[in-house]
């Protein structure tokens, strides 16, 4: 070109002087220019089309030409113009466009790949800027204003340079990230940090070892990935040694074991997620867990061969004991051990030396663990609870501290003596017979007269009713049950027949819990006692006082005389630990289908599935197009039903008295996966017109004919979501999306598609399978919005037992009596004796500043780990726990220190729960594990140093929950104390905005009482204004339960306008209304602020009521909260 240019000049020069006397040089000129200018539109064209060359010399020359040829073209202008026509000139202008286009889009998927770490992509971009880097690099460099005017700018491309720099960044990093101790406090700690950990080493090293082969030929040094991992591989190793030289220590004591526990967890994770070459870890795992089994079979032939040693038998079995709970990966096997040594030396030395043993036993912790966890000793633990009782059997001392509503005392007397004789004489005449046979013909004898005795007392649907008659019989028939129970338990009884004091192996019940049971039952009550139908009552029992016996004989009582019983309660666990404790009592009855445990989320169901399976009804409807629906024969309920409330406090708490219940249908499909996957993959897409014109969408809407108003209504929720489903606070865990729900974490909950578009989010990360994925993805159908509150009008009766009843707020109790006609209480005394808690609240609540907190927290650790006591330490949430736990007060100790949270995995909280009670144990604990959480302190030298101290660190919402939080300690008669430290700024909620100015005014032994005063007053408030909320949701509730009655009765219309006004999605229109909401949130305002909700709620009611009746969608409207905490 510079050649064919050099000529253009001179054409243009002798054109120029010797044109008028040289008629031919013009045609030479035009042809020439015309030649030159096709050549550099050619070179243009090559720039355009420069992701198609393969040669770079190509671009890099066609740049070259253009540039020399604009230069030319602007240097050497005609009395026609410049050389280059200008259209020639606006056309290599987009030609260029189209290369800065190139180029600009390289650089955005190397950023995109850089961000993904797609290396493949990153293999790719580089190449092309390598390939590109000297063209790049020419432009530039340029200079020249004229050329750069007609040359696009192209600066923000990243050169091949940067690339390579951006690179070698990110392989240091993955590097350093590898480059770490596989061993740390918080991956020690918590199970979900270290798998987190191994995962991401497993990410971190793969990803290594993908660029090392992948990038080799364009990264200028190697990566070296082998390097890293032959350190992973070395760090491996030395803990896989550590692990065998502490399993080959002649002992290992607590401190040991911990360091065993530590290494064989994360030598595990390390396997399973990285599984490197030259790491034997089943080998080390295999030889460690012979060299355990080694010192456990040396303990257990050290039991069998002790004779009659007592000590030395108690020293041998604690010491297997400490094993199975220091080892909880080998428990199981130990635990099998310990029972095969009990149940040999039992055959070779006889009951009484099982008792004998058991005496030595209880004098440590693991000892009396080794009693309540295995079966040949756990008679003897329910003699030393039934010794522990004081006064089980004294109905004077239970009688005269017994309080409650309209208190028949003398009733109550007259039918215990009477259950008392019965229950005695049943018992001694059937405890006669000695094999087996006879007692199960004594048992079937006992069932068939229990049920005989029952009469023909039939209830019907709408009322319970019971005559004085059956009230008579009722202590006869309470004996009956209890003696069916007692006998199915007497095999320790039976291994002790004949030593004295015999009758302490029996399970039996004591005073207080059948004076409970005629209390519940209408028996006992001065005014009430000649009503035949009953009325709805609460019984106190107090934490570790036997409840759940009491719930189950009323069960039996009420299934036996035909009614339905639903036994509800705020924990899973708990729930279904009790059901199968009383299994055999009500299958021997032969009412094992009309008692049902559950959770009030449980109750919610099974209410709302007795006619059908509402979700089965609804899913089977769309997944198979219906658009009819068969009637269901109509089914009459005949026994009427009765609810049994544990712990009442918790159903009137915010979540369920006030909550609704939303059954939610999950449906799968090839077709929905597929219209995920799309949406998913377009993500920009943000209309419901964009999604319907993809193919998946036709095919979805063409396989759902008669239900596309919900594929659409879902869609618009689908794009809604996308935008900061991030937000949400899930975890992975187990190849699942879990949340965190009260002492738990729930794998079944769906939190819409904020949960489907986590599963692809940490499906993209590599943190969920694709199966995962397949198997948990879908569209979700909302099935109704029941009110818990409503719930329970469904019940001819309600009852239940509770250990907070005492710490009921009065609005709390007006709404048990106004709202569910619960209107007599009874308050048992605990049969442990008198309470034992040192707890003054005059003196042990204190509030201190912020730079005290800490300290004052720790200095409370320190007096009562001197004391050689053990002591539980409550925060509000898990946050201020860890900022405690990281803080300069406590890193001294810290490593002792343990750690209960929701997100602590359940196998790590039982073992320190079980811990928990042990001299100089400090734990942490977040305030959910304040409540149905047992600290059972079997050590006798920390009972005798003060017990378990409990330390709550923040003032409770509600007393109840105080109340219990002060109950993990000083159970059944134990010593413990409970005390509070307060950081003044958190108690604003409570005092107000000038908590710091009346903070000091009431210091000191009035401290508590007017936070209390000031707690009481907010809750009440808090309480009344929740009714607003109960009465707008009841339409709610009604209309879903009108749902329901359309499914059975074939009602499709109905069903399906039910589903699309319960299903309607997010308004994606721009909004046409903002309205910006002012929240004064001071602590004066705290008492006001439920009412304020409420308020909004009704607000949003409002605008939704008036934006339907103009025709506009009706949430077709923002609302943004700004809420100011203080004035200044």
């Amino acid at each position: 070109m510079q050649s064919a240019l050099g000529i253009m000049d001179k054409i243009i020069k002798f054109k120029a002087s010797v044109a008028h006397y040289i008629p031919g040089i013009k045609e030479i000129h035009d042809t020439t220019r015309k030649s030159t200018t096709e050549r550099f539109e050619r070179c243009s064209k090559i720039l355009a089309e420069i992701s198609k060359i393969e040669k770079p010399e190509i671009g890099e020359k066609a740049l070259s030409n253009t540039i020399a040829c604009v230069d030319f073209s602007r240097k050497q202008g005609t009395t026609d113009g410049e050389f280059l026509p200008e259209t020639t000139i606006q056309n290599c202008k987009k030609d260029l466009k189209i290369m800065q286009e190139y180029f600009e889009e390289n650089s955005k998927n190397y950023k995109d790949a850089l961000k993904e770490m797609a290396v493949d992509n990153l293999h790719t971009v580089m190449n092309i800027s390598k390939k590109w880097e000297k063209l790049l690099d020419t432009v530039n460099s340029m200079k020249d204003g004229a050329t750069k005017s007609l040359i696009p700018d192209v600066r923000d491309a990243v050169t091949h340079t940067a690339m390579v720099s951006d690179v070698t960044k990110k392989i240091s990093c993955l590097k350093a990230q590898l480059d770490v101790e596989l061993i740390s406090d918080e991956t020690t700690k918590f199970e979900t940090k270290r798998e987190e950990f191994f995962s991401q080493l497993k990410k971190s090293i793969s990803k290594l070892k993908e660029i090392d082969a992948k990038l080799q030929d364009i990264l200028p040094t190697p990566v070296n990935a082998k390097e890293s991992e032959e350190n992973l591989i070395v760090k491996a190793r030395k803990i896989g040694k550590q692990l065998l030289d502490t399993a080959s220590k002649p002992e290992l004591n607590q401190v040991e074991c911990d360091h065993f526990r530590k290494y064989y967890e994360h030598l595990i994770a390390f396997d399973k997620h990285l599984s490197l070459p030259n790491v034997e870890v089943q080998s080390t795992v295999d030889t460690f867990k012979v060299k355990v089994f080694e010192k456990v079979t040396s303990f257990c032939k050290a039991f069998e061969n002790s004779d009659k040693d007592l000590a030395k038998a108690a020293d041998a079995l604690v010491a297997v004991k400490s094993f199975a709970e220091n080892l909880p990966m080998f428990d199981s096997l130990i635990n099998k051990d310990i029972d095969d040594a009990l149940k040999k030396s039992k055959e070779k030395h006889g009951a009484k030396y099982i008792t004998d043993l058991s005496m030595r036993l209880e004098r440590t912790d693991i000892g009396q663990r080794v009693m309540s966890e295995h079966s040949l000793l756990k008679g003897e633990d329910w003699r030393k609870r039934n010794a522990k009782m004081q006064k089980q059997d004294d109905l004077e001392y239970i009688l005269e501290r017994l309080e409650g509503d309209d208190l028949d005392k003398d009733m109550l007397k007259r039918r215990f003596q009477t259950f008392k004789k019965k229950y005695d004489d049943l018992l001694s005449s059937n405890l006669l017979s000695c094999d087996q046979a006879s007692q199960k013909d004594s048992l079937s004898t006992l069932i068939s007269n229990a049920i005989c005795f029952v009469g023909k007392v039939v209830p019907n649907s709408t009322s319970l009713s019971l005559n004085q008659t059956f009230k008579d019989k009722v202590p006869e028939l309470l004996a009956y049950i209890f003696v069916i129970w007692t006998l199915q338990n007497t095999e320790h009884y039976n291994e002790m027949r004949g030593i004295q004091s015999s009758e302490a192996y029996l399970l039996k019940p004591h005073v207080a819990q059948v004076i409970s049971i005629f209390r519940i039952l209408g028996i006992g009550y001065q005014t009430s006692e000649s009503s035949k139908n009953l009325f709805n009552n609460l019984v106190h029992v107090g934490t570790g006082e036997g409840k759940s016996v009491v719930m189950a004989a009323i069960a039996c009582i009420f299934a036996l005389i035909g009614v339905d019983v639903n036994c509800s309660c705020y924990s899973d666990v708990l729930s279904t630990r009790d059901k199968e404790a009383f299994s055999f009592l009500f299958g021997a009855l032969g009412i094992q289908e009309h008692i049902e445990y559950g959770t009030f989320n449980k109750l919610c169901e099974n209410l709302l599935n007795e006619q059908c399976d509402v979700r089965e009804k609804v899913r089977d409807m769309i997944l198979k197009n219906r658009n009819a629906l068969d009637i269901m024969a109509e089914t009459k309920r005949i026994r009427p039903k009765v609810l049994l409330i544990d712990e009442v406090d918790v159903f009137l708490s915010d979540e369920y008295y006030g909550g609704i219940y939303t059954p939610v249908v999950y449906l799968k499909h090839p077709v929905i996966k597929t219209l995920l996957d799309t949406i998913w993959t377009n993500r920009t897409i943000r209309t419901l017109d964009g999604i319907k014109s993809t193919p998946a969408y036709a095919t979805c809407a063409s396989h759902f004919s008669n239900w596309t108003f919900l594929l659409d209504e879902a869609i618009k929720d689908m794009i809604a979501s996308l935008k900061d489903f991030e937000s949400s606070t899930y975890l992975v865990q187990n190849d699942r999306i879990v949340y965190v729900e009260g002492e738990s974490i729930a794998e079944n909950v769906v939190r819409g598609y904020d949960t489907i578009w986590a599963y692809y989010h940490e499906n993209k990360n590599g943190k969920i399978s694709s199966r995962s994925l397949e198997d948990n993805v879908g569209i979700t159908v909302n099935c109704g919005a029941f009110s818990y509150a409503e719930m329970p009008h469904d019940f001819v009766y309600i009852t239940g037992v509770t250990g907070t009843l005492k710490t009921l707020a009065t609005a709390e109790k007006e709404i048990l009596e106004r709202v569910y006609a619960v209107k007599k209480n009874t308050y048992m005394p605990s049969v442990f004796g008198e309470c034992r808690r040192n707890y003054n609240c005059a003196s042990d609540v204190r509030a201190v500043n912020e730079t005290e907190y800490f300290m004052e927290i720790r200095g409370e650790i320190d007096v009562f780990c001197r004391a050689k006591r053990a002591i539980l330490v409550f925060f509000e949430s898990e946050d201020k726990l860890m900022e405690f736990y990281h803080s300069s007060e406590l890193s001294s100790i810290k490593e002792c220190v343990q750690i209960i949270t929701e997100k602590v995995s359940v196998k790590d909280r039982e073992f320190s729960i079980r811990r928990a009670a042990t001299i100089e144990k400090v734990t942490l604990l977040t305030r959910t594990f304040g409540r149905g959480t047992d600290f059972i302190c079997n050590n006798q030298q920390l009972l005798a140093n003060g017990g378990l101290h409990v330390l709550q660190t923040f003032f409770s919402e509600e007393l109840s929950e105080e109340y219990q939080i002060m109950g993990r300690g000083a159970r059944q008669g134990d010593l413990g104390s409970y005390r509070m430290i307060l950081l003044d700024k958190d108690l604003e909620w409570v005092l107000g905005a000038s908590y710091a100015t009346e903070l000091p005014k009431i210091t000191g032994s009035t401290l508590y009482d007017n936070l209390n005063k000031a707690r009481s007053a907010i809750f009440e408030s808090k309480c009344n204004s929740k009714e607003v909320g109960i009465e707008q949701r009841k339409g709610g509730h009604n209309a879903s339960k009108n749902f329901i009655t359309g499914l059975k009765t074939g009602n499709i219309a109905a069903v399906k306008e039910f589903l699309q006004n319960q299903n309607i999605g997010a308004n994606l229109v721009k909004a046409s209304s903002r309205t910006v909401l002012l929240m004064d949130a001071t602590g004066s305002m705290s008492s006001l602020l439920s009412a304020a909700k409420e308020t909004v709620c009704t607000m949003f009611e409002r605008a939704a009521s008036i934006l339907s009746e103009k025709g506009l969608p009706n949430d077709a409207f923002q609302m943004q909260f700004v809420v100011y905490r203080d004035y200044d």
